[in-house]
């Protein structure tokens, strides 16, 4: 059931066109990631959500409530959406708990009760509250930030890069206990991100945004393994893309035969397989009387990178003007250089629609 439906939104500045008309229906109680490089026109867009700017033209609808209509729009404080910035934009000179209560008048009955129990929500320990944020760490202005959002109860919750700040590890972990957060709660969440990882790991539907247009929408797993286009494919992580010629479900390409997920498609055409699907073996090791090995690519090891729990193992195929493949492996099995490969494929390469 769509909760939030935007329709053909546009917005330009002077002559810099930042949306050029776009359209998504989120879910109710659903987490939806706009993900895009720098300039995409993502900021943009959760801003005109958010009421922060209205747009030059489209439509906006939470729930039964028309935010916006073109320019007519219905002011940011009365469309009850949480909203958690960047950094968290804490006031510095108030104290933890007046920072989450900030938005409940000194009148709402039970008010400390209610700022312990967002406190509660966002597992934090209410002897912070007569702290001040800068005796908090990254993650825990982030909690607060997001309890003082909370507070409100809104509708829909926009986040803003909320975790870039963070390092990695602390990053992750705060990422998912916000995910169980929202999840449990049930908010129906928009997140806007440049980081693909944080996209796919958070959402249940992840937008990406190219040039003030969605280029795709669909489930993580759908935008990882079956991109609409080689550019989208790269963007959301590393990719291995190959020129075949295509017939009755199978490739023909620099890796040999390959299964493709599309078996009506015939002739020319680029197909992709993400760096795990790719398998190395020992050629000295293989069985060749076996079929499946005697047709696996022959490839000559040129680097390898040892980072702790994987390996990224880069392989020249022969012949020698073949492209060079970057291929994850385990790190208890990183190859020497100069070692003779052989190459499989886990499951099927995706075949890029025609452009």
């Amino acid at each position: 059931m769509t909760f939030f439906d935007l329709s053909a939104v546009r917005k330009s500045y002077g002559p810099v066109l930042a949306l050029g008309g776009v359209s998504l229906r989120v879910a109710q109680s659903s987490r939806t990631a706009i993900v895009g490089p720098s300039g995409s026109g993502k900021t943009t867009l959760l801003r005109i959500i958010a009421g922060f700017e209205t747009p030059d033209a489209g439509r906006l609808v939470l729930g039964d409530q028309l935010l916006a209509d073109g320019p007519q729009a219905v002011p940011a404080h009365q469309r009850n959406i949480g909203y958690v910035p960047q950094d968290g934009a804490l006031f510095p000179h108030l104290s933890v708990a007046d920072n989450v209560g900030f938005g409940l008048p000194r009148s709402t009955p039970q008010r400390a009760q209610r700022i312990a129990e967002l406190m509660d929500m966002v597992a934090l320990d209410t002897a912070m509250l007569s702290r001040r944020p800068h005796e908090l760490s990254g993650g825990q202005q982030q909690r607060v930030a997001l309890a003082r959002a909370l507070a409100q109860r809104p509708h829909l919750m926009l986040l803003d890069e909320p975790f870039s700040a963070l390092d990695t590890g602390l990053r992750a972990a705060t990422r998912k206990a916000v995910a169980q957060l929202l999840q449990s709660a049930g908010i129906t969440t928009i997140l806007v991100t440049h980081d693909q990882a944080e996209a796919l790991s958070f959402a249940d539907q992840v937008a990406v945004m190219r040039g003030g247009y969605l280029t795709q929408v669909g489930t993580p797993q759908d935008l990882y393994f079956r991109p609409t286009d080689p550019v989208t494919a790269c963007f959301l992580g590393e990719a291995v893309v190959l020129p075949a010629q295509l017939h009755a479900g199978w490739a023909q390409c620099a890796l040999g035969c390959v299964m493709v997920d599309d078996a009506q498609r015939n002739g020319a055409a680029q197909i992709m397989l993400r760096p795990e699907q790719l398998k190395l073996e020992d050629a000295l090791a293989c069985d060749t009387s076996r079929m499946d090995d005697a047709l696996r690519v022959h490839g000559v090891v040129c680097d390898a990178d040892f980072c702790g729990s994987t390996c990224e193992v880069s392989v020249r195929l022969n012949p020698y003007d073949a492209p060079v493949l970057r291929i994850h492996g385990p790190g208890v099995q990183v190859p020497a250089i100069g070692a003779l490969v052989r190459i499989g494929v886990i499951g099927r390469a995706h075949v890029f629609a025609d452009t």
